[in-house]
């Protein structure tokens, strides 16, 4: 049997993807620091084998003995999910809060995916889901548009969307894939609890951002945004970006030259 591991899996994207893999036939671990949440929902998935985890992830204690579990159990996928978002500019940011975010958006996804990856490797197979959000390409986006102050929010998504492209390269040929989906706006609480009322806006289903994530697993695609109707404006993206890696030279731009 399948072994899935899903953080942030007592509510909204993680509880949904708890949920469809359960149905696909997974055993679980969830992971989250509610444990009357997860026990409800371990209650409500009695076909499946589901491992209860608490853990806050916005700690090292927590990140280790979660690492530990992708470490010594034989997880089959991995889905980094938990988040946290705090929106506000950067000089109101409270440092334990700042230390908060990176901790739960860039820590965690990365040791815990580092500890998965052996036994992935080893075992030939393995998938790791990084979940991300379109607000990852939101840099050149005047702020606040429309969320407040996102700047080390941004940057954590577009961290998670970077180390998920080079991963998925490093990892190739190994039977390991690496995935980021990127969603818009989710109906879900995320934003409830940083006290934002979005419910006037479109918004995305949980339900259908799995469904997207594990479709575009399925079509190997790295980058996944459920939303984006149009694929092609993705890859000029990433082409644009290449063509300026690619761009630079050892010698100074003439337009940085003194006149």
């Amino acid at each position: 049997m399948a072994l899935a591991l899903v953080t942030g899996a007592s509510s909204g994207i993680g509880r949904a993807f708890a949920e469809r893999l359960a149905a696909d036939g997974y055993d679980l671990i969830v992971v989250g620091r509610r444990r009357e949440r997860l026990e409800e929902l371990a209650a409500s998935l009695a076909d499946s084998a589901v491992q209860v985890a608490v853990a806050d992830l916005a700690t090292a204690g927590g990140i280790e003995a979660v690492a530990e579990l992708c470490a010594t159990q034989p997880v089959s996928m991995l889905v980094n999910n938990a988040g946290v978002a705090h929106y506000m500019p950067l000089v109101d940011l409270p440092v334990p809060t700042a230390a908060e975010l990176l901790s739960v958006k860039v820590v965690a996804p990365t040791m815990l995916t580092r500890a998965a990856l052996g036994g992935m490797i080893a075992r030939g197979s393995g998938t790791v889901i990084n979940v991300a959000g379109m607000i990852a390409f939101s840099g050149p986006a005047p702020a606040p548009a429309p969320q407040g102050g996102r700047t080390v929010y941004a940057g954590t998504l577009a961290y998670s969307v970077t180390m998920s492209q080079t991963l998925a390269a490093e990892v190739a040929g190994t039977g390991v894939g690496v995935h980021v989906v990127c969603p818009g706006i989710v109906a879900t609480e995320f934003h409830e609890v940083q006290g934002m009322d979005l419910s006037s806006l479109p918004r995305m289903s949980a339900q259908d951002v799995v469904t997207a994530a594990l479709a575009g697993v399925e079509r190997g695609e790295v980058v996944i945004a459920p939303g984006v109707e149009d694929a092609s404006l993705l890859q000029g993206v990433f082409e644009a970006e290449l063509a300026a890696f690619h761009g630079q030279s050892p010698q100074l731009a003439s337009r940085y030259r003194a006149s």
